[in-house]
């Protein structure tokens, strides 16, 4: 391969309902297109069966308008990279599909992704060539997500160690459930941001896990959330629309606390003061206010990532796949997508 020849990857994302496509150009950021799922509102919460159809409609005309968007042609592609876990199976088996598909075609090599570590990477996707916003290795990330809770201690982009995790629920989990239980409707974790924002987050107390080391548990805060709104709703039914408010940000700030007293330990132990966050929770207005709080009063260099990249995106799978590619670390036709969580 000629050196002045530019590296063009195609990123596919498709582990849940989101399905995205995105075009990289040498690391920076050309298309990144994503079609929402709005069918699932009216089951409160992601059906599937119905995801995966959603994923076979919508990925052929996403990933042609991230490849027209970047202004090249499919035959420019160096490489295709796709997220092949994990997430729901079905919704991972038309991006893995489809991947291998147009790789064949094309005749270019493949580079499976694991989106977890794609969210980490989301903080090296550059929108210039002289973007230098990158965090420096090693860093810390907390990162949180409607199905996994984590600090993960990067010291390079394919050596992750997972320092602490949830033992039951996630975060974004738990404010799903609240809010459902709240009769707030799907997604919650929007609607619990938008409210907790008008609310007096030390209004209500809620139960915080005591777990050793740096895990996580949000099982426990789940009951007792629960047990509270029906003690509570017992003495006066309508107290939960006359304070949903106060409600909301008394639960973002207790789990935010949960969230970042577990950050605080691990800076702690490591000394490493770069610290980012990722995954679809780091779009909560709280936790991002709690980051700046965290860099004036311990002296952190804080990295949060644009609210763009917070959510499932092909970018975040784009940017791991340039960096794999660079390595030459391809995947083989034959290798399956994977639904279990796990960190490799």
């Amino acid at each position: 391969m000629a050196e002045n020849k530019s590296i063009y990857i195609l990123g596919i994302e498709s582990s849940c309902d989101d399905t995205s496509a995105a075009v990289l150009r040498d690391g920076v950021l050309l298309s990144n297109i994503t079609a929402s799922q709005d069918v699932h509102r009216a089951y409160g919460g992601v059906v599937p069966e119905l995801a995966s159809r959603a994923h076979q409609q919508n990925v052929v005309p996403v990933v042609d308008q991230a490849i027209r968007r970047a202004g090249i042609t499919k035959e420019q592609l160096s490489a295709i990279a796709f997220t092949r876990g994990p997430g729901l199976m079905g919704s991972l088996l038309v991006g893995v599909s489809f991947a291998k598909g147009l790789a064949r075609s094309l005749g270019i090599p493949m580079i499976d992704v694991n989106h977890l570590q794609g969210h980490v990477m989301a903080h090296f996707i550059k929108e210039t060539d002289d973007d230098k916003s990158a965090p420096p290795m090693p860093f810390l990330c907390l990162l949180v997500s409607g199905g996994n809770s984590q600090i993960v201690k990067i010291s390079a982009y394919n050596d992750m160690e997972v320092l602490g995790q949830t033992i039951d629920d996630a975060a974004g989990e738990a404010i799903d459930k609240c809010s459902k239980v709240m009769g707030l409707g799907y997604p919650g974790g929007p609607i619990i941001d938008k409210l907790a924002r008008q609310g007096n987050p030390y209004a209500y107390k809620f139960a915080e896990p005591q777990i050793p080391g740096l895990d996580y548990s949000f099982s426990g805060l789940k009951t007792s959330f629960l047990y509270s709104l029906r003690d509570w709703v017992t003495d006066e039914p309508d107290f939960i629309e006359k304070h949903k408010e106060d409600i909301a940000a008394s639960l973002e700030y207790t789990i935010v606390d949960i969230l970042m007293k577990k950050l605080r330990k691990a800076v702690k132990q490591t000394g490493i003061k770069h610290v980012a966050v990722a995954g679809g929770v780091s779009a909560n207005n709280g936790l991002r206010s709690a980051f700046r709080e965290h860099a004036d009063k311990y002296g952190w260099t804080i990295y949060i990532p644009k609210f763009s990249y917070t959510t499932d995106n092909a970018a975040m799978i784009g940017i791991t796949g340039y960096f794999k590619y660079k390595d030459g670390d391809f995947c083989s036709i034959d290798k399956p997508a994977f639904s279990k969580v796990t960190f490799k």
